[in-house]
């Protein structure tokens, strides 16, 4: 799906359904130098589950037009825009790793548009490597490799992805070269390691709220993203094992498990009828 927000095209996945206006709204945000597909095993249950579902290009990033946003708050200014875009009043909110800062911004300074807010691998800060961060706005490649490389626990490196044939390493290194590097990644990181406003945001965040966690998290590890839920009132606490930074990708399994157990507290939707092929029947991604 296209649509304009600040005169720049956007790009979203709506999850392999249309996007549709009388359903509630759920807005995926990527990490840094990545796009949409890194949500593509969790969009695809929601959609088709009786939501509607925008998996975000950034600007700047994947097929999404104009420049990368330089600054967390801009970034949380910006996902406030495409709620108005698309024509909602409320959509809730899903981030991973910047993604989380950018969604507890956008939280705190729109409280009333916000209904539910889901943070996979987030933390109140993220500091970056100053090695890693030179390497990125340099435009090298050793900088996906490391970022990738960091990023993923001992499954993530073995393999084992749930959709056959796909590689962790080789799919995020991928979707974190789809454009410049020193003008995604190098703009993304910069951004993080400026921010300093996460733990004040999040005290100021009083809607129901879903910390998910991964005890290989090398990134964001549990003691942080602890201390970040700690700081909202809200906040649930959920913590997946033996699994790494990309737990969106590692256990996309158990994350959408989670992750639907909570948003579907909040949501009261008529069991929609889908005609699914008997081979998909019985996939956790349509049940």
């Amino acid at each position: 799906m296209k649509f304009q927000v600040n005169n720049n095209e956007v790009y979203a996945s709506t999850g392999g359904r249309p996007f549709d206006k009388d359903k509630p709204l759920i807005i995926f945000v990527h990490g840094s130098g990545l796009t949409h597909m890194t949500w593509v095993l969790q969009t695809r249950y929601f959609a088709f589950h009786g939501y509607s579902v925008l998996a975000l290009d950034m600007p700047g990033h994947g097929l999404s037009g104009g420049e990368s946003l330089k600054s967390i708050e801009d970034m949380a200014d910006w996902v406030s825009d495409v709620i108005d875009a698309v024509g909602y009043k409320e959509a809730s909110l899903v981030g991973h790793s910047q993604g989380c800062l950018v969604t507890v911004e956008c939280t705190a300074r729109n409280p009333d548009k916000i209904k539910t807010l889901s943070l996979m691998g987030g933390a109140g800060a993220i500091p970056m490597n100053p090695e890693l961060l030179s390497l990125a706005e340099n435009n090298d490649p050793k900088a996906v490799e490391l970022m990738m490389d960091w990023a993923h626990g001992p499954a993530g490196h073995f393999g084992g992805h749930p959709v056959p044939g796909l590689y962790h390493i080789n799919t995020g290194s991928m979707l974190a070269k789809t454009r410049t590097i020193k003008n995604t990644l190098g703009v993304d990181f910069r951004a993080c390691d400026n921010y300093k406003n996460g733990f004040e945001a999040a005290k100021q965040i009083k809607i129901p709220t879903l910390s998910i966690l991964a005890t290989g998290d090398k990134m964001c590890p549990v003691k942080e993203g602890k201390k970040l839920a700690s700081n909202i009132e809200t906040s649930e606490v959920e913590i997946i094992d033996n699994c790494g930074h990309m737990m969106l990708l590692e256990e996309a399994d158990q994350v959408l498990k989670v992750l639907k157990k909570f948003i579907l507290k909040y949501y009261k939707l008529p069991s929609p009828t889908l005609q699914i092929s008997p081979i998909y029947k019985f996939h956790p991604f349509f049940m």
